[in-house]
């Protein structure tokens, strides 16, 4: 087996010997969307929210991630490379890729850590005295981690597991939950909680996994066509936002409260907690998944050494369990948030360039023998791109109308492809990729 192979391809184009079914990888992007934090989404619609209006910001809101997910998914199949990867000839040259990788990197860490501190609380709610929380925080950490060591091929297998269960028993809560009310008064009643506009739930949905959309190419550079990726998109977002989504919207109704982990687990008691902690195993992998392929592009970037991915894996689990367990991290959220508004300008930068401006794109097309095989050279980095990210950043985090994503990805579209049209768009300085140094 070859190091590229063993080591998930981090650094590396996924070969057509390497490429899987659409519907093992749809699974896996039912898990990742529709977990418990979409179940959580639902409930924040619901409890502000009407059915009817409900609905249509989970419509909107999902419209939008999927257009992102099927743009970058599509570039990321046909080019078989990981979004940090991938970024050096979508407009972001080598040094902006590295940039790329570290804000992935750092987000879906510090993502990993909080999601294994709120199942720890759930697990210590449940079974009060068994463990303590910091310790539960640990367990659940690097069970997550020791599932990631295997790479792609042990996530198919948790998702398996995973996304049946977490389907059967948020039936059997919903189920119980509503089956003490009328199902036409909560479709037709108020919602319980103060009012929430129609662009406020679009934006809560769409915010709620966008990360996750950008980093769409980490899985889909797994895809065989680009067919594939709109299969997989539809049914697996599909079905996470909208069945999961409404559920979750009706159960707010019905217990006239958002708080959806204390319904779950009081409702259905022991249950919950196979609930929680599934749902939340099934997207924590993707968060260290993703976050060691960044931090991989990132070291290569500016060390030129090639990390290997399992044990880059096993450290960052460790370190994001440790400070799960210590508390760090719920001081980090606010910066998680603020990150969160730098990566739609990502997915606009990357789809202008591929699609439109294709001022790199000649370098992609270039391919010699070896399919696993980078392009040979890079641009080293791209002022131009540097300059709209950050504007767009600036903008979808200042401005206060509209939905924040949609504002930062859209005007990041605009601002690269005119900067292409007037010339602005070039390379300084030339990374030649094939250097690259093995780590032992």
């Amino acid at each position: 087996m070859s190091q590229s192979s063993s080591d998930d391809y981090a650094l590396a184009r996924v070969p057509a010997s390497a490429r899987r079914h659409w519907f093992g990888i749809a699974v896996q992007r039912f898990g990742m969307v529709g977990a418990l934090a979409q179940f959580l989404i639902g409930a924040t619609l619901g409890y502000g929210m009407s059915f009817a209006n409900a609905f249509l910001a989970i419509l909107l809101g999902s419209l939008l991630v999927e257009l992102i997910m099927l743009a970058v998914g599509i570039i990321g199949q046909r080019e078989g490379l990981n979004t940090s990867l991938l970024a050096r000839w979508t407009g972001f040259g080598d040094v902006g890729a590295a940039l790329v990788g570290l804000a992935i990197g750092i987000s879906l860490i510090g993502w990993f850590g909080i999601q294994s501190a709120i199942s720890a609380d759930s697990l210590n709610a449940l079974l009060p005295g068994v463990m303590a929380p910091w310790l539960w925080s640990l367990i659940f950490g690097l069970i997550v981690t020791a599932i990631v060591a295997f790479g792609f091929l042990g996530m198919q297998w948790l998702a398996n597991i995973t996304v049946p269960l977490f389907l059967i028993l948020v039936a059997w809560s919903v189920t119980s939950e509503l089956s003490r009310h009328n199902l036409g008064e909560l479709l037709s009643g108020p919602p319980p909680g103060p009012s929430l506009s129609l662009i406020a739930g679009a934006g809560i949905v769409a915010g709620g996994v966008i990360v996750g959309a950008i980093i769409t190419p980490d899985m889909t550079r797994f895809n065989r066509s680009g067919s594939d990726v709109v299969k997989q998109t539809v049914v697996g977002v599909s079905l996470g936002e909208f069945v999961i989504g409404l559920a979750g919207v009706l159960v707010a109704h019905g217990a006239q409260s958002g708080d959806i982990v204390a319904i779950i687990t009081s409702s259905v008691g022991l249950i919950g907690l196979i609930i929680v902690v599934s749902g939340t195993l099934k997207v924590n992998d993707w968060n260290l998944y993703s976050s060691t392929l960044g931090v991989i592009t990132f070291v290569h970037t500016l060390f030129g050494v090639r990390l290997n991915r399992l044990w880059t894996s096993v450290i960052f689990g460790v370190i994001g369990s440790v400070l799960a367990a210590a508390g760090i991290l719920g001081r980090f959220t606010d910066f998680l948030v603020l990150l969160g508004v730098v990566f739609p300008p990502i997915a606009g930068i990357m789809v202008a360039e591929y699609f439109i401006v294709k001022a790199f794109r000649p370098l992609l097309e270039k391919r010699g023998d070896d399919e696993t095989a980078l392009p040979e050279t890079a641009p080293r980095w791209v002022p131009a791109t540097l300059i709209i990210w950050a504007a767009s950043a600036l903008v979808g985090h200042f401005v206060t109308w509209g939905i924040p994503a949609v504002t930062s990805l859209l005007l990041s579209i605009v601002l690269y492809v005119i900067a292409g049209k007037l010339g602005l768009v070039r390379g300084v300085g030339v990374a030649h990729t094939s250097k690259i140094e093995v780590a032992a």
